[in-house]
C-alpha cells in the first residue's frame, strides 16, 4: 500500500482533497470548499506548466496546455469539482500507463526477471568442493553443477549425463530438447529432472544469455518516438478543441460552455495510447525471438520499402561443408587441408569454420601460428610451422602469387583458394545452402509492399548468382568490401532500407542502413550492437514477422489516436449544445482514455506472415552461433 502511494502520490492527494472539498460542500462550508479547490488546482497547473515549459525547450510540443487551459476555465466558471476531476484523470492517465505499460513489458522483462545470478562451481571435480559464487566469477574451463530445474548459468559444454533442457525463453521452441555430453548448452536454459555436469567455456558477460539480457535491457528502457508521433497532432489538435470551445461561448454567450467543452479535449489519448502500442509491439517481438532495440526501429520497420540481404550466414545458414579437396600438381590433400585449416583458426570468415570442420572430422593435428592476420572479406595470411599459409578468394591470393586458375563451380559452391610459401598450392571446395526459408521471406516481402530486394555481398558473382537464383532475387552486387556494401546500401532507391546481415564486416552496414538487422549476433558481435533489430532465432523467417509487427504496431498506435481524438471531437460538439456538464464530461473523456489504452495493447497481438511450406524451413530454432563472417 504504501509503495502504491509514493508511485501514485499525486492521485492519492488529489483523491484526498477530493473527498474534502466534497464533505466540505455538504457541509455547508462552500467557501472553504472553493478555496482548498483552487489552491490545490493552482499549485497542480503550475507544476503542470513548468514540465510543459522543460518539454518545449527540448523542442517538444506542450500537449498539455489544453488540460492547463480547461482547468483554469472551469475554476473560472466555479467548475472547481470539474477541476479536481481533469486533475485526477491526468494524474490517473499516467497510472493507467504505467499499468498498460507494464502489462506490454511483460516479456521483455520476463528474460531480465530469469537471469542467472548464482553457480555452483566444482573447484576440484568432486561434490565434496563444491562451492556457490556469483555467475559473474565463473571462469572459462570451470566445472559447474547444475540442480535439476536450475537455469544454466553461462554458456559451456555438457559434461554427463545426457539431459533434456527447456530452451523456449531463448529460443521459441516449447518442447525440451535433449542434450549429451559433449553438447554445448546455452545459458539461460533451464535443466530438466537431472543433476548434471557441465564445463564453462564463456564468462557470464560473453555468455549467449548474458548477451540477450543486455539487449532486452537496451530495449526495455528505450523510449518509443511517440512525442515525435503526438507533435504531429499537438498543434491541429489544440487549434480545433480552442476554436470549437470560442465558438461554443461565442454562440452561447455563456462561459461555462467554453469550460464544458474544453474538459472534453483533454490530450490522453495523444500521450498514452501511443507509448502503451509502441511498448505492446517491441514486447510481442521479443516474445517472438525478436529484439527491437527501440521504438523508432519500430516506426520505420513499418514504413520499409526496400530491403537488402547479405549472402553468407543470412541467405544461407553459413555453415559451409567442405565437398572437395583440389590440390595443384598431385600436391597431398590431407596436408593442403591441415595448413588451410591451422590458418583459419585466426578468420572470422563464415567459411573458415567450415574448413576446420573438416579438418577436425578428418582427424587432422592442427598447429598454431607464430604471426596471423586477417583483410576482411579477402583472406587471411598465417606462419604455420615456419611456412607462409594463405586462404582467400581467387584475387587475394593471385595478387601474391600471381596467375592462379579459377576454380570450377557448381551451383551454391564457393572456393576458398590456398598458397604456401608464396606457391599456389590448391583450392577447396565449400558448399552453403540456402536457407529454406529463404525464397518465401523474399517473396513475402515483395507481395506486401516491398518490391526492391538486392543480395549485397563480398563472395564471389558465380556463388552469389547461383544463390540468388533459388531464393528470387535477381539484383546482385557481388565481390564487395564493407565500404562498397554502405555505399550501395547508402543510395538504394526508394527510402526507407532494411539491411539484413550478421558478422564484424556487416556492422557498418547495419548502421549505415535506415534498419539494421543482425541475424542470430545477440549483441556479441559489432553487427549486433550496430543493428536496430536482433533476431535471436535462427529463422530467415523472423524478418518478415519484424516487418509484420512493425506494421501492425504502428497501424494499432495512430488508429487508437485517431479513437481518441475522432472520440473528443465528437463530444465537444455535442457539448456545445450544453449537453454534457462539466463534470460529466471529465469522467467521459477518462472512459474515453481507457478506451485508447484498451486497444493500443492490441498490438501485443496479431496475424503472423504466412510463409507456405518454406515458412518455418528453418527447423534449428537454437539461437545461431556468434557470427563469425567477416
Amino acid at each position: 500500500m504504501r509503495s502504491w502511494m509514493r508511485r501514485y502520490g499525486i492521485i492519492c492527494a488529489t483523491l484526498l482533497v477530493l473527498g474534502s472539498v466534497l464533505a466540505l460542500s455538504v457541509a455547508g462550508a462552500d467557501a472553504t470548499a472553493r478555496g482548498l479547490a483552487i489552491g490545490y488546482v493552482t499549485l497542480f497547473v503550475a507544476w503542470t506548466i513548468a514540465r510543459m515549459v522543460r518539454d518545449v525547450l527540448r523542442g517538444h510540443v506542450g500537449l498539455d496546455v489544453l488540460a492547463i487551459v480547461a482547468m483554469v476555465a472551469t475554476l473560472a466558471v466555479g467548475e472547481y469539482v470539474a477541476a479536481l476531476i481533469i486533475v485526477l484523470m491526468l494524474a490517473g492517465g499516467e497510472a493507467l500507463e504505467d499499468f498498460a505499460a507494464r502489462r506490454a513489458r511483460r516479456d521483455l522483462t520476463a528474460l531480465l526477471d530469469r537471469s542467472p545470478r548464482v553457480a555452483h562451481r566444482l573447484p576440484d571435480d568432486g561434490p565434496d568442493a563444491l562451492a556457490d559464487i556469483p555467475v559473474e566469477e565463473v571462469e572459462i574451463g570451470d566445472v559447474l553443477l547444475v540442480r535439476p530445474a536450475e537455469i544454466v548459468p553461462v554458456d559451456g559444454v555438457l559434461l554427463g549425463p545426457e539431459a533434456s533442457f527447456d530452451e523456449s525463453s531463448l529460443t521459441g521452441e516449447s518442447m525440451p530438447v535433449t542434450r549429451s555430453p559433449g553438447d554445448e548448452l546455452m545459458s539461460g536454459a533451464v535443466n530438466g529432472t537431472q543433476v548434471v555436469r557441465m564445463r564453462a567455456t564463456r564468462r557470464s558477460r560473453d555468455s549467449q544469455y548474458q548477451q540477450i539480457v543486455a539487449l532486452v535491457r537496451e530495449a526495455e528502457s528505450s523510449r518509443a518516438p511517440v512525442v515525435r508521433l503526438a507533435d504531429r497532432f499537438a498543434i491541429p489538435f489544440t487549434a480545433v478543441s480552442l476554436t470549437i470551445a470560442g465558438l461554443a461561448w461565442l454562440v452561447s454567450g455563456d462561459a461555462t460552455r467554453f469550460a464544458e467543452v474544453l474538459v472534453l479535449a483533454t490530450p490522453c489519448p495523444l500521450l498514452i495510447a501511443a507509448p502503451v502500442a509502441f511498448v505492446s509491439g517491441m514486447s510481442r517481438a521479443a516474445r517472438a525471438g525478436i529484439v527491437v532495440k527501440d521504438g523508432s526501429a519500430i516506426e520505420n520497420l513499418s514504413r520499409i520499402v526496400s530491403a537488402a540481404f547479405d549472402k553468407t550466414g543470412t541467405l544461407t545458414r553459413g555453415r559451409a561443408a567442405l565437398v572437395e579437396v583440389r590440390p595443384a600438381r598431385g600436391g597431398d590433400s590431407d596436408e593442403l587441408l591441415r595448413l588451410a585449416a591451422s590458418a583459419e583458426q585466426y578468420s572470422t570468415h563464415a567459411l573458415a569454420d567450415g574448413v576446420r570442420r573438416a579438418a577436425d572430422a578428418r582427424g587432422l593435428q592442427l598447429v598454431g601460428a607464430t604471426d596471423a592476420s586477417e583483410i576482411a572479406t579477402n583472406g587471411v595470411t598465417a606462419d604455420i610451422s615456419g611456412r607462409s599459409v594463405t586462404v582467400g578468394k581467387h584475387d587475394f591470393v593471385a595478387r601474391l602469387v600471381g596467375d592462379i586458375p579459377t576454380a570450377r563451380t557448381t551451383s551454391g559452391q564457393a572456393a576458398a583458394y590456398v598458397a604456401i610459401d608464396g606457391n599456389f598450392a590448391g583450392t577447396l571446395m565449400l558448399s552453403d545452402r540456402p536457407r529454406p526459408e529463404a525464397a518465401a521471406v523474399v517473396r513475402w516481402l515483395r507481395e506486401h509492399g516491398i518490391p526492391r530486394v538486392a543480395m549485397l555481398t563480398g563472395d564471389g558473382g558465380s556463388t552469389a548468382d547461383s544463390i540468388g537464383a533459388e531464393v528470387g532475387i535477381d539484383e546482385i552486387y557481388a565481390d564487395l568490401l564493407p565500404t562498397e556494401k554502405i555505399h550501395l546500401a547508402g543510395g538504394l532507391q526508394p527510402r526507407p532500407v532494411m539491411m539484413v546481415g550478421d558478422g564484424v564486416n556487416d556492422a557498418p552496414v547495419l548502421a549505415a542502413a535506415d534498419v539494421g538487422v543482425a541475424m542470430g549476433a545477440k549483441g556479441a558481435t559489432a553487427a549486433g550492437e550496430a543493428a536496430d533489430v536482433v533476431v535471436l532465432v535462427d529463422s530467415l523467417a523472423k524478418v518478415a514477422e519484424a516487418v509484420s509487427i512493425g506494421r501492425r504496431t504502428m497501424q494499432v498506435a495512430l488508429t487508437a489516436i485517431w479513437i481518441g481524438i475522432g472520440a473528443s471531437i465528437g463530444l465537444m460538439l455535442v457539448a456545445t449544445t450544453g449537453l454534457i456538464p462539466a463534470i460529466a464530461g471529465a469522467l467521459i473523456q477518462e472512459v474515453v482514455d481507457l478506451t485508447t489504452i484498451l486497444f493500443a495493447l492490441r498490438a501485443l497481438r496479431g496475424p503472423t506472415p504466412d510463409l507456405g511450406d518454406h515458412g518455418h524451413g528453418s527447423r534449428d530454432l537454437r539461437p545461431a552461433p556468434i557470427a563469425r563472417k567477416a
